[in-house]
């Protein structure tokens, strides 16, 4: 009996003791919560810099076709880029005037030839399904855009498709060659694209779809007869002999806006929830020389995400172009990342320059795509080792975007 009593008395001194010891320390602990919440608010500026929906996304291109074509190294390629923590594909499908699926809608226009596979497979659907299985989403990319070779079935085949410039030439040459571009105004042009394009979301699982800088029209051009018409019954006037003129750039840019408008407008009613993506150049040079108006795509809700192609060398010219005032507008309304070059066959990019604009563009909130895949880790003077170290450091854990299955 006195053992039971003092088991109970035992019992209750030290529910009093415990009473006590919290009576004292409750001032505190309520002290340091009001400290945390206050530290939790000086932090969140620099919790803000981490992108929102975070892209990390790699282009796959015709460089990388000898991989493309392969469903052994398709599978090598995803495993490792999910091994990696990226998060997104974006695949070539439409460059040098041909498809990279079997397109009815090229056939229709003369286009007898798309890739296949080494067993004859459709590529875009095996990348698709063995992305997804690894959980990466893939948005097709229509590198081309409005550009073809001046040689190619579709430009001999609908020469009045092509337009030119003053002096009636119809070629620029650039990185990719010399080419001829397409008419934007052209409406049997906006069908064809438009076909191309829907039939992609149509007839595959992807995500989305992706237009860059030759969803665009260098500013020399529109001086064929069909736009000078164009031009002539809308505004009265023939076109300024000055292609720089700010009414003429305003005009055909406006135009081109109207078409991109259209085509969100038929991707989203085939998929609502298709990432409708889009990767220029900075914003005055893509305007003022390209007539692509992106920021103006961006203020009328047409797109999803923007990638700012940023390829140079001078970190302090990239961090300046990444902090343009219509990259900070476009981050507070979509996922916003920087196309950041891995290296060219002939000219690699070292992993120091890659680390440090990948460190520059997080600080900034926005995501990172690479051009292009095999330049990764595969065409470069560094080991493969080295730089896939280099990549695992930049991308420690997984950031899963909304999109993603």
């Amino acid at each position: 009996m006195n053992s039971k009593l003092f088991y109970v008395k035992a019992q209750l001194a030290k529910v009093y003791i415990k009473d006590a010891f919290l009576k004292k320390i409750l001032p505190f602990l309520f002290l340091s919560s009001i400290i945390f919440c206050l530290l939790l608010n000086s932090l969140a500026p620099a919790i803000a810099q981490q992108p929102r929906d975070e892209i990390r996304g790699v282009w796959m291109t015709s460089n990388d076709f000898n991989i493309l074509k392969s469903r052994a190294k398709v599978n090598d390629a995803v495993g490792l880029l999910r091994r990696m923590n990226f998060n997104t594909i974006y695949p070539v499908v439409w460059n040098s005037g041909y498809t990279k699926y079997p397109s009815n809608a090229a056939r229709r226009a003369g286009i007898p030839f798309f890739y296949r596979g080494e067993e004859g497979h459709d590529i875009l659907a095996d990348l698709i399904s063995q992305a997804h299985r690894q959980h990466l989403i893939v948005i097709p990319w229509f590198e081309f855009g409005f550009m073809i070779p001046q040689s190619s079935e579709l430009a001999l085949n609908h020469p009045d498709w092509l337009t030119q410039k003053q002096d009636g030439s119809q070629t620029t040459i650039g990185v990719a060659g010399e080419n001829a571009w397409l008419n934007p105004f052209h409406p049997q042009v906006q069908k064809f694209i438009s076909e191309l394009v829907t039939e992609v979301i149509t007839q595959y699982d992807a995500d989305g779809i992706q237009f860059d800088d030759h969803m665009s029209l260098p500013r020399e051009f529109g001086y064929d007869k069909y736009t000078v018409a164009l031009y002539r019954q809308e505004t009265g006037n023939n076109p300024p002999k000055n292609a720089d003129d700010t009414d003429w750039i305003r005009w055909r840019a406006d135009k081109i806006s109207e078409f991109m408008i259209e085509l969100n407008h038929a991707v989203k009613a085939i998929k609502s929830d298709a990432v409708f993506s889009v990767s220029p150049n900075y914003y005055d040079f893509a305007y003022k020389l390209h007539l692509q108006d992106w920021l103006k795509w961006v203020r009328e809700d047409i797109v999803d995400e923007l990638i700012v192609q940023i390829y140079r060398n001078d970190l302090q010219s990239f961090v300046a172009t990444i902090n343009r005032e219509e990259m900070q507008e476009t981050q507070k309304k979509i996922p916003t990342a920087v196309g950041i070059m891995a290296g060219l066959r002939n000219k690699p990019v070292s992993m120091q320059q890659i680390q440090s604009q990948v460190r520059a563009s997080r600080q900034h909130g926005l995501g990172v795509s690479f051009f292009y895949y095999e330049s990764l880790w595969n065409r470069t003077q560094e080991s493969k080792q080295y730089r896939k170290a280099g990549f695992q450091a930049m991308f420690p854990a997984p950031a899963f975007r909304s999109a993603m299955r």
